[in-house]
């Protein structure tokens, strides 16, 4: 009885989808079909010129208790529709099956990362299509290396995607004290955190705007020992070569500094890590090379949905023939004015 209850609530009937909604237009017509009735029965009824009662008949409430089978004839007619209509409620899960890949992001907060050639200046241009990059990602595990005169490892790989936003999003420029490019240094603490990874692929993306000025790895041997343990190595350059802005002196005038990318250096470092390097001297540019290695390195999940369909209707066709026989019952009662019908 409850159950029966609950279907008439409003929260019941909006939770549903229905399988032919244009049925429930049908709605307003059914008030529209005793107007027709009582229209058609007012010009065919028979009318006697004589007055058997001086004024008017006494009202009393119990006279509206022939409207009562009209009444249940019309919820009759809506939960009919109703049920027509088809109202069900659809269950769908989704089963993520496949691998992914792992990935490590290796970025440079070292002072040159101030220089405005991109902007508002290289570190958040990289920050902002980093984001973008995390956010085409689904299924893979990445983390998050950071170098300047020192490497750490500041997020690790994970799937927590939130997380790792706001581990990049606190990223800021002099926040490793030991000022300096220790590109060597960072891929050797990359390959500390992915040579244990059991993943098919393991990548790795480096985005640095200078050359190795500090650490006491070299490069090259970074590189080397990275693809031993299976890394494929993506190296960005950031940045324009020559005189690029660099803030404002005490006047407020914009300084400008000479800056030069060691490129031939990026270069043997993706070709030692099979991978890639590329040139980004403005944030279109460093956002589409994120494009590229977003298509070239592409995990295997295949999601399979699950959708479990119940249908309603017949909750409201047992109302519709319940209140149908109600209403018959009720034709034969004092309820119902036979010369009327």
């Amino acid at each position: 009885m409850t159950s029966l209850l609950d279907s008439v609530r409003y929260s019941t009937l909006a939770s549903y989808s229905w399988e032919q909604p244009r049925l429930l237009l049908l709605m307003p017509l059914v008030p529209l079909l005793f107007v027709v009735r009582w229209i058609l029965a007012r010009r065919r009824r028979s009318r006697l010129g004589v007055a058997f009662v001086a004024g008017q008949l006494p009202r009393d409430w119990s006279t509206l208790l022939r409207f009562v089978p009209d009444v249940m004839l019309a919820l009759s007619l809506c939960f009919g529709i109703v049920a027509l209509a088809r109202p069900q409620r659809t269950d769908e899960r989704v089963v993520q099956t496949g691998e992914g890949i792992d990935i490590l992001l290796v970025v440079d907060v070292s002072g040159s990362m101030e220089l405005q050639d991109l902007r508002p200046n290289r570190l958040e241009a990289a920050k902002r299509v980093a984001r973008e990059f995390i956010d085409g990602r689904q299924g893979d595990r990445i983390g998050l290396v950071v170098f300047a005169g020192d490497a750490y490892s500041l997020a690790p790989l994970t799937t927590d995607y939130d997380l790792l936003r706001d581990d990049l999003q606190s990223l800021r420029l002099g926040m490793i004290p030991n000022d300096g490019t220790a590109i060597g240094t960072a891929l050797g603490v990359a390959t500390n955190r992915l040579r244990d990874s059991r993943s098919r692929t393991k990548v790795c993306i480096l985005i640095s705007d200078g050359e190795n000025t500090a650490g006491s790895l070299d490069p090259l041997t970074s590189a080397q020992l990275a693809h031993a343990y299976g890394l494929k190595l993506y190296t960005i350059g950031l940045g324009q070569d020559g005189i690029v802005p660099y803030g404002t002196d005490a006047a407020g005038r914009p300084r400008y500094v000479d800056t030069r990318l060691d490129e031939t250096t990026m270069r043997q470092l993706a070709q030692a890590g099979e991978g890639r390097f590329f040139r980004a001297t403005d944030n279109a540019g460093l956002r589409q090379i994120f494009s590229q290695i977003n298509r070239y390195e592409k995990s295997e999940i295949k999601q399979t949905r699950y959708r479990n369909t119940q249908d309603y209707y017949r909750t409201y066709l047992f109302w519709c023939v319940g209140l149908w026989l109600l209403w018959l019952a009720l034709k034969n009662t004092f309820l119902t004015n036979a010369l009327e019908d």
